[in-house]
């Protein structure tokens, strides 16, 4: 076998997977230490699910998925929980003198070896993904230690909490820090403490979704929150009022900050963290999802020296990724960039961020205005709030700067309607905006599970509706990879109106919508729609998705 067995990288090239280019540029760009399918993966040229079937047939070494596996518990007290996730292995099943193992690399001798020496038996190992395994040690390993130990200790707790709530070796502190690793782990936003009548609820939004992760005893519910307000430098002695507060953590060498938000609710507090992750690589504007025509229009608005872009859609709609990307662009030592945001989410480097503070009267208004006073070429603002922002935010780019903000609207028509409903005047409107973008986040279609099928009639109506031909539909099966889902990841429809001198006179002479949605076809604007159509065809999402975000006209 050792004679025939062939490089993963000339498998790959031969399986047609990536081509002879993509495996020279990773060659010459990987670090010495780095694996070759480590470095495929994170360029995005394979999926996980592809190296592992190529490594199966490499190697002949059986693929398992651990997302219903039975595992014997008894065994993962042969393998300790570090060394289980150094080398991102778990212990499967015993037979006789045979331990089967799950690994990610199942070419890494030298663990097998120790394997071998450490528990006494022969290693017969198996592949897993590798978030499948960290998932699994994550669920599995301690779990109910912290839970068993933290419940006999309660009725003590209410005595020394502070040094129960503070020490790390305490379980209080290591189930926070597990349910925090956990939604790190499955790439989650956000997470939702809910405290109800009889029990504590934990949910992870993931890709967009909210699902219970784990159901807690009531009896926790003092001391989990108060672990969490002392992490994010709250008042723990304060029950009736929001508290807003962040955390900053290293899980596994990887950093990431937590805004932390409280409310009050009739069970006690409600608790939701927004995880950012700062090795998160939204900073690229061509790995947003747009399509080259709305690509090359929001590059020529960016790119013009005065005038106000606005990015609208509702929370959690991609807003501020696509300011941040589009910002990081323009980011130059010829430029002097200054933002003023209510929180600032990501600390761009050479760019000048200022933190809105209410309490201390810096709102966008007061911020905007010592701005002007800053020499600055490009502006940006969290977000239009009232009259008096929006009007500042016109007069900062009549007097020629770039400014670019967000709006909670529908769709990009509707914004004009909302800032002249504001009070800004329209003549001074037609004469500053240049353009507006409106988004949504859809999931991806699974690249691990997907597979092709007949559209629906439903969908072949919808599709005819406006003005398109559909073959086949893409859909995920469900497997280890996206939870049992059939989607991974999150990709942004787009809706890039530009404003023109026709849309400029409509505006001035307060005209109806209508007549905007006139002018916005005749210039061959792509609508939400229309965008989450086109990538239904390209085969990244689906129409139930598209169809969840966007309105059927």
């Amino acid at each position: 076998m050792k004679q025939t067995r062939k490089l993963l990288g000339d498998l790959l090239v031969e399986e047609e997977l990536i081509t002879p280019e993509q495996l020279k540029v990773v060659l010459n760009e990987k670090s010495p230490n780095q694996k070759l399918g480590e470095a495929l993966l994170q360029k995005g040229f394979i999926s996980e699910q592809q190296l592992i079937e190529v490594l199966e047939y490499q190697l002949g070494v059986p693929h398992i998925s651990l997302i219903q596996y039975p595992f014997e518990t008894n065994l993962f007290t042969l393998i300790p929980k570090e060394t289980a996730k150094r080398n991102l292995i778990i212990p499967l099943k015993k037979e006789g003198n045979k331990l089967f193992v799950a690994m990610a690399d199942p070419m890494d001798f030298i663990v097998i070896d120790d394997l071998r020496l450490s528990t006494g038996f022969q290693i017969e190992p198996a592949i897993a993904t590798k978030d499948d395994i960290l998932r699994t040690i994550n669920k599995y390993y301690n779990i109910d230690d912290g839970l068993e130990e933290l419940l006999d200790e309660l009725p003590q707790n209410e005595r020394g909490r502070t040094d129960d709530i503070t020490d790390q070796d305490s379980p209080i502190v290591k189930l926070v820090n597990q349910i925090m690793t956990s939604a790190v782990l499955q790439k989650a936003s956000d997470i939702h403490v809910d405290p109800q009548e009889t029990k504590i609820v934990v949910r992870y939004r993931v890709d967009g979704v909210l699902r219970v992760d784990r159901t807690l005893p009531k009896s926790m519910q003092n001391v989990l929150t108060a672990r969490i307000k002392i992490m994010s430098n709250l008042d723990i002695t304060e029950h009736r009022i929001p508290q807003d507060g962040r955390i900053k953590l290293n899980l596994d060498f990887h950093p990431v900050d937590l805004r932390v938000s409280t409310l009050p609710t009739v069970y006690g507090e409600k608790i939701v963290m927004r995880l950012l992750d700062m090795g998160s690589t939204l900073n690229d504007l061509n790995k947003l999802g747009f399509n080259t025509l709305n690509m090359k229009r929001f590059n020529q608005m960016i790119e013009q020296p005065t005038g106000i872009v606005l990015i609208t859609g509702p929370t959690g709609s991609g807003k501020s990724s696509t300011l941040y990307a589009a910002l990081n662009k323009m980011n130059s030592d010829e430029v002097n960039i200054i933002t003023v945001e209510d929180p600032v989410e990501y600390q761009l480097e050479g760019i000048n961020q200022v933190q809105v503070n209410t309490n201390v009267g810096m709102t966008f208004a007061a911020g905007l205005r010592s701005i002007l006073r800053q020499d600055p070429n490009i502006i940006m603002v969290g977000e239009i709030r009232d009259k008096e922002t929006a009007e500042i935010a016109v007069r900062a780019s009549l007097t020629g700067h770039l400014v670019l903000s967000t709006l909670h609207t529908n769709d990009s028509l509707g914004t004009v309607t909302r800032l002249i409903d504001m009070g800004v005047e329209p003549f001074l409107l037609a004469a500053t905006l240049s353009g507006i973008v409106a988004q949504r986040l859809v999931r991806k279609v699974c690249r691990d599970c997907m597979e092709e099928h007949e559209p629906s009639k439903r969908e072949i109506e919808i599709f005819a509706r406006r003005g398109m031909k559909i073959e086949k539909i893409i859909r995920g099966k469900g497997c280890a990879s996206c939870n049992m889902t059939g989607y991974k990841g999150r990709v942004a429809l787009h809706e890039v109106l530009v404003i023109n001198d026709d849309i400029r006179r409509v505006i001035m002479n307060g005209e109806n919508f209508q007549k905007l949605r006139e002018i916005a076809i005749k210039n061959k604007t792509i609508f939400l729609i229309d965008d989450g159509l086109l990538k239904v065809k390209q085969g990244l999402t689906t129409t139930e998705e598209v169809l969840r975000v966007a309105i059927l006209e």
